[in-house]
């Protein structure tokens, strides 16, 4: 919906990453099979004696964007990114805009640490012969040097950080960058947060990411809303999206309109979600959209799988008066991918409305909440006018979107 005067902000080109698909074709069709690939990580620098639970994205095949001599330097986060990159591009048309006007914001902040972690044990003791490169990729812009390169982007670029939030940041400020004329189209990236055993241990030891409980059942550890869920599951991912104004996009069809974002901070710098955040960021952006709650017909959560994150979602979605809405958690198919998650779980909205389908929950054998309009495990058809997307991170960041059919 728009208010007749603001210009209609439009999702044009959608390129997805993840442990059970490349590509929009393939991700989609693993959604509404309920596809899943946990298992124990086997990527080097995720374990250190340890056996934490992941999905891994092994049938990934990178894009050829740079030459040979420059490929060799590229980190998995920076692959992932020019592939997820290549496909919205491709899939919005960009090729025949002025390149001058396309923008670039990546969501996310210490994406590259597996990759680090590597090449610091590796030159421990042999620190004058590390590659000059190290230099460029410690810093999150790295990731904006490639993918400006590669694409010839030559409008704005830059990243922004807001934990699991930062790829529904990244779509808020791309949105912010059309609307107010920077830019003529904006891609929003979603970056793969390559983490580490550091990183694993210590969000394991925080009581965010989920424990050994189903270290022998890997395939049952991620459980968004579900009784027995005991943290989050990680899962490899990126993903792209092309932001335009309505009358400026080349294609006949869009995806959806975006209709309505907020963003709000808990003014708290610990890991513990607000009720009263997530409520107030959810009214926030069905006001921008003009939209009441009983107009939402879906709802993709941030259903992380934690214990305190998804009881206080249900609560903030009961207050703001949404128990009706059909709801499932992405998260629960593909694990979470952190940094990327929100771009991911819109890209699955996106490709949910076009198809009239919403996938099924796994995992979800008891609800904490059993009120809610849930799509447990089998795919349901369902004409989707509105929706809402959720994220929320550590440091009280909420983020809320609004997408309508256009």
């Amino acid at each position: 919906m728009n208010n007749g005067n603001s210009p209609v902000i439009t999702i044009t080109g959608i390129g997805i990453i993840s442990a059970i698909g490349q590509g929009k074709d393939e991700f989609k069709n693993a959604l509404f099979d309920g596809k899943n690939y946990f298992d124990i990580m086997q990527r080097p620098g995720r374990q250190n004696g340890t056996e934490f639970i992941g999905a891994e994205a092994h049938s990934f095949t990178p894009v050829d964007r740079l030459s040979q001599n420059k490929s060799h330097t590229i980190s998995l986060s920076g692959q992932m990114a020019l592939a997820a990159l290549d496909e919205a591009w491709h899939d919005a048309e960009l090729e025949k805009m002025n390149h001058h006007r396309i923008g670039l914001i990546i969501g996310g902040s210490n994406i590259q640490q597996r990759e680090l972690v590597i090449t610091q044990e590796k030159y421990r003791n042999k620190l004058h012969f590390l590659r000059p490169s190290y230099g460029l990729s410690f810093l999150d812009t790295d990731l904006c040097g490639l993918c400006t390169s590669a694409f010839n982007i030559q409008g704005m670029a830059y990243t922004v950080g807001g934990a699991s939030a930062s790829g529904q940041l990244a779509i808020i400020e791309a949105a912010e960058a059309v609307k107010s004329g920077r830019v003529d189209a904006c891609i929003a990236l979603g970056a793969m947060m390559d983490i580490s055993y550091w990183e694993c241990q210590s969000l394991s030891t925080l009581g965010a990411m989920g424990s050994r409980k189903y270290a022998l059942s890997p395939h049952l550890a991620c459980r968004p809303f579900d009784t027995h869920h005991d943290g989050f599951i990680y899962g490899e991912a990126c993903a792209a999206l092309v932001i335009e104004h309505r009358d400026q996009c080349r294609k006949s069809l869009p995806y959806a309109n975006l209709t309505g974002w907020a963003l709000h901070m808990d003014a708290n710098r610990h890991p513990d979600p607000s009720v009263y955040g997530e409520s107030n960021v959810i009214n926030s952006a069905l006001n921008k959209a003009n939209l009441i709650a009983e107009q939402i017909d879906y709802i993709n959560p941030h259903g992380s799988s934690s214990i305190i994150g998804d009881n206080t979602e249900l609560q903030a979605l009961r207050t703001c008066r949404l128990v009706h809405a059909a709801i499932n958690a992405t998260k629960s198919i593909t694990g979470h991918s952190l940094t990327a998650a929100g771009a991911v779980e819109v890209a699955a909205t996106l490709l949910q409305m076009k198809h009239k389908r919403l996938h099924p929950t796994r995992n979800l054998d008891e609800p904490i909440d059993p009120e809610f309009n849930w799509i447990i495990d089998q795919v349901k058809r369902a004409d989707i006018q509105h929706s809402l997307c959720l994220s929320i991170g550590f440091g009280g960041v909420n983020t809320a979107l609004c997408l309508s059919q256009i």
